[in-house]
């Protein structure tokens, strides 16, 4: 079975920087598209950024655009997201998925999920 593990979150301050990991102990890891989603108390889960497998191409959410960056490493089979700047609005569960497909910002689109890492932002 594929396994996804995040680390890497914590709490923080405002303008702080974190950056979330997520290591895959599946195979063929480059071919897989690859996403971030979070969930704060008493909200949907919510499509963070996006990495597609071969091609490097990816998409944020609107709300983190140009403070995120998703990037990956094959040759640890490990995604990250680069969480800069960041915001009490931030404040949630940050999960990893993993898809054998193209790019997308669909949570159902993802068979796979890691069981999550907290980030708490402070004011």
């Amino acid at each position: 079975q594929v396994q996804l593990v995040e680390s890497g979150g914590g709490l923080v301050q405002a303008g702080d920087s974190l950056r979330l990991s997520c290591a895959d102990s599946g195979r063929t890891f480059s071919s897989y598209a690859m996403g971030w989603f979070r969930q704060s108390p008493g909200k949907e889960r919510e499509f963070v950024a996006a990495l597609s497998g071969y091609g490097g191409y990816t998409h944020y959410a609107d709300s983190v655009k140009g403070r995120f960056a998703i990037s990956r490493d094959n040759a640890k089979s490990t995604v990250y997201l680069q969480m800069n700047s960041l915001k009490p609005e931030d404040t949630a569960v940050y999960y990893c998925a993993l898809r054998g497909g193209s790019i997308t910002t669909i949570r159902y689109n993802y068979p796979y999920w890691g069981q999550g890492t907290q980030v708490t932002v402070s004011a």
